[in-house]
């Protein structure tokens, strides 16, 4: 099911990011009328009209999700949000706390309302695996923003409608490990935080395939989350540098050794599909939550977790998509 986009305005805060620009390389394939993107960095903006050659759909708001009146002047006529803005890095929340609440979580907050008071059909938001049993400060932040999306159905009533898309890394976003691994693998030696440690993996374009299906589908309240593969570290090291010698550095402050995306104590609200999840909303809300049909729910007992998964990526797989990697993703 594809979102009927035509004479409609789209807006993607955090748009000059790594998903940000290619939710907007999607958006600018169908008869969108409009996308605005919303962020900080005008020389990021420059770069993002460059890249799409001054396309006239294209709008551009200097701003911050810390400012809820420059947001609702941003989202004038605009009919869907894409909610992308974050501080996304462990380390550089773990150290800067006060600033990660401020953007992570009452960013959230005006986003929200700037939403309600301007009318907006639907907003999606962006999460992580880190939001699931966090036990850093980025995935606490992220747990409770989540929980602010789905909460703001209660406020909205038959207006906008609220939903959360969590999934895991994005292979070739800007901070990943690959083209972290891809820069060093000259000097000979890749460092690795632990041999046994797992993460879940996506490539950028099936990230925002999935926010643009999950916009299209939501009801309201949903977390959506994708099937995707795991891997271990350490093979997608040796993947990308196979002749480099790995070096055990120890995990850092606020990792995991492996990922959750559909914690334990969330089983019996999760339902499954072909090849996502929905973890229901539990809260009771002025309306009906209508969920897709043909989901079946998990066991009680289920987890999702990068350790246990079903589906795991291979390093052919990995290796073919590195071959056909464009080099523009990992700015």
């Amino acid at each position: 099911m594809a979102l009927d986009l035509k004479n409609s305005s789209v807006m993607i805060t955090g748009g000059t990011g790594s998903l940000g620009k290619e939710l907007t390389r999607q958006l600018l394939k169908t008869d969108v009328r409009r996308v605005i993107i919303f962020s900080r960095d005008e020389v990021k903006q420059q770069q993002v009209r460059q890249l799409f050659e001054d396309d006239k759909r294209l709008r551009f708001f200097i701003g911050d999700i810390r400012d809820r009146k420059r947001i609702k002047l941003a989202l004038h006529k605009v009919d869907y949000v894409i909610h992308a803005a974050a501080l996304k890095q462990v380390p550089t929340c773990e150290y800067n706390p006060f600033e990660a609440i401020k953007t992570n979580i009452l960013g959230a907050q005006n986003i929200v309302e700037a939403c309600l008071d301007s009318g907006v059909k639907k907003l999606i938001a962006l999460s992580t695996d880190k939001a699931a049993n966090p036990i850093n400060l980025y995935g606490a932040t992220k747990l409770c923003s989540d929980k602010l999306f789905v909460a703001s159905n209660i406020y909205s009533g038959t207006r906008t409608r609220f939903s959360v898309v969590r999934y895991g890394n994005v292979l070739a976003s800007r901070g990943s490990v690959v083209p972290f691994f891809l820069k060093v693998r000259e000097s000979g030696v890749l460092p690795i935080t632990d041999m046994e440690m797992t993460r879940f993996w996506l490539t950028i374009e099936e990230a925002a395939g999935f926010v643009m299906r999950m916009l299209a589908i939501m009801q309201g309240g949903e977390l959506f989350v994708p099937k995707i593969p795991s891997m271990k570290i350490v093979d997608l090291a040796r993947a990308i540098g196979p002749e480099c010698e790995l070096k055990v550095t120890g995990i850092r402050p606020g990792e995991k050794l492996h990922e959750v995306m559909v914690p334990r104590d969330e089983a019996r609200h999760t339902l499954e599909y072909d090849d996502f999840y929905i973890i229901r909303p539990t809260l009771e809300s002025d309306f009906a939550f209508n969920v897709c049909a043909g989901g079946t729910p998990v066991p009680l007992d289920f987890e999702f977790a990068s350790n246990l998964n079903k589906y795991w990526l291979s390093e052919q797989q990995l290796n073919e998509y590195i071959s056909h990697l464009d080099k523009s993703q990992l700015v």
